[in-house]
C-alpha cells in the first residue's frame, strides 16, 4: 500500500535528502504535500517534479504562488502560514509527516500531527526541546508514531531493543539493562582551535562543517555545540531518561553516530557514512529497510576512530543545555529561543560566535517566567518563547 507523505520544510537539507529517497520509490511512497518558506523557486520546481496534491507557503504569497502553479499548468491546493501547515499535518489523506521545519516555527504543525495520530519523522528538535512532555503525551494519547531523524537519536533508536522502540518507558526495565546513552558530536569546525580563535571566527568559517552538509543555523549550532545540547534535551524526552543518563563524546570522524551502553559492559553502536539519507531511509521504511542511496561505509579506509571529552568552558552551550534540562521545560524553552535570536544576530554580523553562549546564559538567568505544569499547552509554551526572544533581543541591542 502506497504511503502518502507530507514533507514540511521541503526546501531545506532534510527535505532534499527525504525527497531524493522518495523519488527512488514512487510505487511505495506518494509525495502528497510539501511546504516551503523562503526558497519558493525551489518549491515550485519540487511541485513540478512531484506534483503533490497540496502545498503550503507563507500567507503573504499564497495568491502569487497559486498563480505561478497555474501558469505551470499545475492543479495544486495552496494554503498559507501556520494554519496551512496544521491543515496539512492533520489531513486525513496524510499517513506520514516529515517534520523538517527549522526552529520554533515547526512546533505547532508537529504537535498537530501528533494529535492527529500521524506517523511523524522528526527532524525538528525544537518540538521536543520546547514541548517535550506535551509532545510525548500527545503521541501516546493519540496513538501516533514518533521516529527520530537526527542521526544521533536514530542511531540510539536502532541500538535499543524493539520493546523500547515501541514504548520508551520500557527503558527502565532492568531486564533490558540500559545503563547510559552516548551522543556523539563531531566537535564542529573549531575543535582544534583555541577559544580566542573562535572569538575571531567569521560566519563563513562557522558554517563550514567538516563532515555534514547542513543549513546555516544548524551549522552555527554545531560550531558552538549548542546543537548537541539541544539533542541532549531531545534525547531525554525521546528515551524517557534524565540528563545524567546521557553523555556526550566528541567523535571527529562522525562514523559512529551514537551508542547505547548496557549493564553487562556491552556498547552497541550504529555506524555509517555521514549522510542524512541513512536515518531518513530507516525511519521512512521502519521496521523494514530500504536502500538510502548513501555511500556505503568503507571499513578498510578507516584509519582510526577518536573519542574526546568535550571542553565545557570552550563549548559552554553544552553546559547550559544540561542546566536548562535540570531546571525544567520553561528553561529549555528560554534557551532555545535565546539561541535562535543569538545565532541570527551572529549570522547578521551583530555579535561574535563566542557571544552566543554568553547571550544564552544571560537569558537563562534573566528571563522570569512561571514554571510550566503538566497541563501546559502550546499557547503557554509560545508565550514563554515570545518573552525570551524579546529579552534576548534587548541583550543584543546593548551589545551592539
Amino acid at each position: 500500500m502506497t504511503q502518502r507523505i507530507a514533507v514540511l520544510g521541503a526546501t531545506g537539507s532534510i527535505g532534499d535528502s527525504a525527497l531524493a529517497i522518495l523519488a527512488d520509490y514512487p510505487h511505495e511512497y506518494e509525495v502528497y504535500a510539501l511546504s516551503g518558506h523562503q526558497r519558493l523557486d525551489k518549491l515550485l520546481a519540487l511541485c513540478q517534479q512531484f506534483i503533490p496534491k497540496r502545498v503550503c507557503v507563507p500567507t503573504a504569497v499564497v495568491d502569487e504562488f497559486a498563480q505561478r502553479l497555474k501558469a505551470a499548468a499545475l492543479d495544486i491546493d495552496v494554503v498559507g502560514g501556520d494554519a496551512g501547515l496544521n491543515d496539512i499535518a492533520t489531513d486525513n489523506q496524510v499517513d506520514t509527516v516529515v517534520a523538517a521545519i527549522v526552529g520554533a516555527a515547526g512546533l505547532p504543525s508537529t504537535l498537530a500531527a501528533a494529535r492527529a495520530g500521524k506517523r511523524i519523522l522528526l527532524a525538528n528538535k525544537e518540538a521536543l526541546v520546547m514541548a517535550g512532555q506535551v509532545m510525548i503525551a500527545a503521541v501516546k494519547t493519540h496513538h501516533a508514531t514518533l521516529l527520530p531523524l537526527d542521526s544521533e537519536h536514530n542511531a540510539i533508536f536502532q541500538c535499543l531493543p524493539p520493546v523500547i522502540q515501541q514504548d520508551n518507558t520500557q527503558i527502565h526495565d532492568r531486564c533490558h539493562g540500559v545503563r547510559k546513552l552516548w551522543l556523539t558530536a563531531s566537535g564542529g569546525p573549531f575543535l582544534q582551535q583555541s577559544f580566542s580563535q573562535m572569538q575571531q571566527a567569521s560566519v563563513a568559517e562557522a558554517v563550514k562543517h567538516p563532515n555534514w552538509s547542513m543549513g546555516r543555523k544548524i551549522s552555527v549550532d554545531s560550531a558552538t555545540m549548542m546543537n548537541k545540547g539541544l539533542e541532549l534535551i531531545e534525547a531525554c524526552h525521546l528515551f524517557d531518561l534524565s540528563e545524567d543518563k546521557i553523555d556526550v563524546v566528541i567523535h571527529p570522524q562522525s562514523i559512529i553516530h551514537s551508542m547505547v551502553e548496557y549493564s553487562d559492559g556491552s556498547f552497541l553502536a550504529q555506524l555509517g557514512s555521514p549522510d542524512m539519507k541513512t536515518p531518513i531511509a530507516h525511519a521512512l521504511s521502519y521496521p523494514a529497510r530500504i536502500n538510502s542511496g548513501s555511500q556505503p561505509l568503507d571499513l578498510y579506509a578507516l584509519s582510526g576512530l577518536e573519542f574526546i571529552k568535550p571542553d565545557l568552558q570552550k563549548f559552554a552551550c553544552l553546559r547550559l543545555a544540561r542546566q536548562a534540562m535540570q531546571a525544567g521545560t520553561q528553561a529549555t524553552i528560554v534557551l532555545n529561543a535565546a539561541n535562535e535570536i543569538a545565532v541570527a544576530a551572529f549570522l547578521a554580523g551583530q555579535v561574535r560566535l563566542t557571544d552566543i553562549a554568553d547571550i544564552n546564559e544571560q537569558a537563562l538567568t534573566g528571563v522570569q517566567v512561571s514554571t510550566l505544569n503538566a497541563n501546559a499547552d502550546i499557547d503557554d509554551i509560545l508565550a514563554i518563547d515570545t518573552v525570551a526572544r524579546r529579552y534576548t533581543a534587548s541583550i543584543i541591542a546593548k551589545l551592539a
